[in-house]
């Protein structure tokens, strides 16, 4: 036993904490929810230095000595660490990337979660307004040669943060109006600075001068490395990628085949998808159709006993502006040192008001009923919003897992979800060609990162492998091509996270029921997916 590491890794998680508002917010403590994150040279040169300091006096520590769950508490809180120096000293992307400076998810939360009374989350908010001019006086300073999808997509997402301050503020402000004094003068000047920041972005944009934005390999090899936590090299992902390709398309095939009676080919595949996306919410329902199948899919996973439903309330919405341009969809649950009983966000985004017909059109072939579904699936139940909330129940020794999240065991939960539904049936041979489909997509995620920032792989290059490898619509593969140079590692924490999480499933010992099996896999909050075989052992021998 090694008695200090809990009071050690306490500690520093709660330093790392003070220094980065939007994880403390991930994590739901709210010790500096009146902060913005200072990227001012010297403070980020001073959040170096406590993180350099923090992964010496955790090297000190005998790793042997402490018990399994703080063995992989210890392994998380040093990737952290080290993922951390990575970003700050390498790929420093806070100097190129405009998004990283936006305050908009920082004051939705204050905004939208009622985890205390209006006066008190106005009070941070009024705070966090405050700094909005400054903050972005500093991101003026410290960008330099930004990318010029980067520039595009934070000037929409600038602006919708200017029309949340905007619009919601004083909703907030009807339930604490004595504070009026001090908010709306912060909230005129936050506006008025993200309006001039856009505005600033717009102007960088027209110039068209910016960098490339892929990575090259040395940088992407080493932020891949942080990202996974695994021992799997680029290498040997590119190559494992193909072969499950190849495979994913014969069983695609096969299956289109036998909704069709047509022959096992492309042009079958073809054909059934296109029947499957005749079928297709709008604008106007798109969020309404997530929300009954949400209530679809929580009734299937409890009638097949899967794995134990929650309590917590779940909310499905339309994304917020200041989100849109990355994702169409996404899962913002509380973090699990939240005390308050507030509810998880799932968020899908309608088309632009400014697409033409015809681009609308293909985005509701892709995204028709039967991919809503698969995709409620894996945002909602039983993915990320199941997922997320067992975790929030596991309790260590010190707030570690609250502060590590996995994204490969986030990510790939939530993938192997979509395919134990339609192994267990869920909505018929329609669902089953829509999760190949989507899994397709996510095996070409995985080739896609890697030769867009290590590779000469053109536009065009990964448009043919999105629209004819992966069957997607010419729409959705040119967003996919602009998130993969606007994001680098995550699109592989899909496929990597897959593999390891639906290796340790099919591990499931004789007579163990797969409800059982699948709550010890989420019994132990996100650890990175490697851990997973050990916990599961040592809960095993704990039961005996």
């Amino acid at each position: 036993m090694v008695p200090e590491f809990p009071a050690l890794a306490t500690r520093i998680v709660d330093e790392v904490l003070a220094y980065d508002p939007a994880l403390a917010h991930e994590a739901g403590d709210h010790r500096v929810d009146g902060e913005l994150p200072d990227w001012g040279a010297e403070a980020v040169a001073a959040r170096v230095g406590m993180l350099r300091d923090a992964a010496d006096a955790l090297s000190s520590l005998d790793v042997d000595a402490l018990d399994l769950p703080e063995q992989v508490d210890h392994a998380q809180l040093t990737n952290l660490i080290d993922r951390t120096l990575y970003d700050l000293t390498e790929v420093c992307d806070h100097e190129w990337d405009p998004t990283a400076h936006n305050p908009g998810g920082l004051l939705y939360a204050l905004l939208t979660r009622p985890f205390a009374p209006a006066d008190e989350r106005l009070t941070s908010l009024a705070s966090r307004l405050r700094q909005v001019p400054d903050a972005l006086a500093t991101a003026k300073a410290v960008l330099a040669d930004c990318p010029r999808v980067h520039l595009e997509t934070a000037v929409g997402q600038f602006e919708g943060t200017a029309v949340l301050v905007r619009d919601e503020v004083p909703g907030l402000l009807a339930q604490a109006p004595a504070l009026a004094a001090t908010v709306t003068p912060a909230a005129q000047a936050a506006e008025a600075a993200l309006r001039d920041f856009a505005d600033w972005l717009r102007a960088r944009v027209a110039a068209d001068t910016g960098r490339d934005p892929r990575l090259g390999r040395r940088i992407w090899e080493g932020k891949l490395w942080h990202a996974l936590d695994t021992e799997i090299g680029a290498a040997a992902l590119l190559r494992r990628a193909y072969a499950e390709l190849d495979s994913t398309t014969a069983a695609l095939r096969q299956a289109a085949a036998a909704f069709t009676g047509g022959d096992e080919s492309d042009a079958t595949v073809r054909d059934a998808l296109g029947r499957l996306a005749a079928e297709h919410p709008s604008d106007a329902t798109i969020v309404d159709l997530a929300r009954d199948m949400f209530a679809d899919t929580s009734a299937f996973v409890s009638q097949h006993e899967l794995v134990s439903l929650v309590d917590d309330p779940c909310e499905i919405l339309e994304m917020p502006e200041f989100s849109r341009g990355v994702s169409v969809a996404y899962c913002d649950a509380p973090g699990p040192l939240e005390s308050a009983g507030l509810p998880t966000f799932f968020c899908i985004a309608p088309t632009p008001a400014s697409w033409p017909p015809e681009r609308v059109a293909s985005f509701y072939r892709e995204y028709n009923n039967h991919m809503i579904r698969n995709l409620t699936v894996h945002e909602a139940m039983p993915g990320h919003f199941l997922q997320l909330a067992h975790a929030r129940a596991y309790r260590g020794s010190s707030p570690v897992r609250a502060a590590t999240a996995s994204g490969p065991f986030v990510e790939g939960w939530a993938v192997y979800a979509e395919q134990m539904m339609v192994e267990y049936g869920y909505g018929g041979l329609p669902v089953r060609l829509q999760q190949l489909k989507m899994r397709l997509r996510m095996i070409i995620n995985a080739i896609l990162d890697q030769l867009t920032h290590c590779e000469d792989f053109t536009e065009a290059d990964a448009m043919a492998l999105m629209t004819e490898r992966g069957f997607q619509e010419e729409g959705e593969a040119a967003g996919k091509w602009r998130r993969a140079l606007l994001t680098s590692a995550q699109l592989s924490t899909y496929f990597v996270g897959y593999l390891e999480v639906s290796t340790a499933a099919a591990g499931r010992p004789a007579g163990t029921a797969v409800r059982d099996w699948h709550d010890a896999m989420l019994a132990h909050g996100s650890p990175a997916p490697r851990h997973l075989p050990a916990l599961l052992a040592n809960l095993s021998e704990a039961s005996r």
